[in-house]
């Protein structure tokens, strides 16, 4: 059975590539440094669960402390060069889209066509991680007709991926660590504190307020963590659940969607969300780093007026 494990010693052993490619390019100011921050993230791929959780989390501090000392750099990965990469891009026209059109196919007919194949009496993808395993075969796929479209080999990916990964920096790492944090937050309790703080200091008596409150919550949180996923389980446990849902008797599943979408208008807001704000605008080469926060506020902000008062409207529908 082809497991969401299978895919994770994979990425795994792509981090350590990148690890040792960038420990031996002496171009890179702080290849070692660099060399250690993917190496530990591969290591939390490879044993990540065979780890204490203990030790798990003090890898992921020392990660932190080495990309918050600037230990992270780029060097000068070994690609081809222009005149090679324009003359095949002439050639190749739009074939080149394939292998990326490949990715949501085969994803699609590994989670619907192939779904109930069998092997030996075993489901041929992990029934558990249907999606994310149809996902990981499809990445394989595309890595198979891109060498095949472009006459390269394997390994030449394995140096595309560490262009880019260099290119984003530790921000590859950001939603891992804020997906963390989410959960961190949730065991802490802070779902209860927001609950005591909204209802001892704000008057929960107008549903309108109430609305308000989770609506804005949601976008601060975001912005605060750079994850809506992580800032649901806190606003949710505060306001969302007991006062939307137990006082008001919201539809949870209306409250959920549009809590979400109000989460994600913080997203739009915050360079926490590196992986969409910030690496956009390095891969750009944009003089502002934070150009694309800029050019979303006067978007974010309408809509999250627009999801307070979706939400007031739709939360009794059934």
């Amino acid at each position: 059975m082809i497991t969401l494990e299978h895919f994770y010693v994979l990425v795994g052993l792509l981090f350590v590539a990148v690890a040792v490619m960038n420990l031996r390019d002496r171009s890179n100011p702080r290849r070692f440094t660099t060399a250690l921050f993917w190496g530990l993230y591969a290591l939390l791929y490879l044993a990540g669960e065979r780890l204490p959780p203990s030790m798990v989390g003090a890898l992921m501090i020392l990660m932190a402390l080495v990309a918050g000392f600037k230990g992270v750099a780029a060097g000068k990965p070994a690609v081809l060069p222009e005149e090679q990469r324009r003359a095949s891009s002439a050639r190749l026209g739009n074939r080149l889209f394939i292998p990326a059109l490949l990715l949501p196919l085969v994803t699609m007919l590994g989670a619907t066509v192939f779904k109930d194949v069998q092997v030996g009496g075993l489901p041929l993808l992990d029934p558990r991680h249907l999606t994310l395993a149809s996902l990981g075969v499809a990445a394989l796929v595309a890595l198979g007709a891109a060498c095949w479209l472009t006459r390269s080999t394997p390994l030449q990916g394995v140096r595309e991926a560490r262009r880019l990964v260099d290119a984003m920096s530790w921000a590859v790492v950001l939603p891992h660590m804020l997906a963390v944090l989410g959960l961190l937050f949730t065991e802490a309790g802070v779902g209860k504190a927001v609950a005591h703080v909204t209802t001892s200091y704000i008057d929960m008596d107008s549903r309108f307020l109430a609305v308000s409150v989770f609506c804005i919550g949601m976008a601060l949180f975001t912005i605060v963590m750079g994850n809506g996923f992580a800032a649901f389980p806190v606003m949710a446990g505060g306001v969302g659940i007991p006062v939307l849902v137990g006082v008001y008797g919201a539809n949870p599943a209306v409250m959920a969607a549009i809590g979400m979408f109000s989460a994600y208008c913080g997203t739009l807001m915050t360079p926490m969300a590196a992986n969409f704000n910030i690496v956009p605008a390095a891969l750009l080469d944009l003089p502002d780093k934070n150009a694309v926060i800029r050019a979303q506020i006067p978007t974010a902000l309408p809509l999250l007026v627009a999801n307070i008062f979706l939400l007031y409207f739709l939360m009794n529908q059934r």
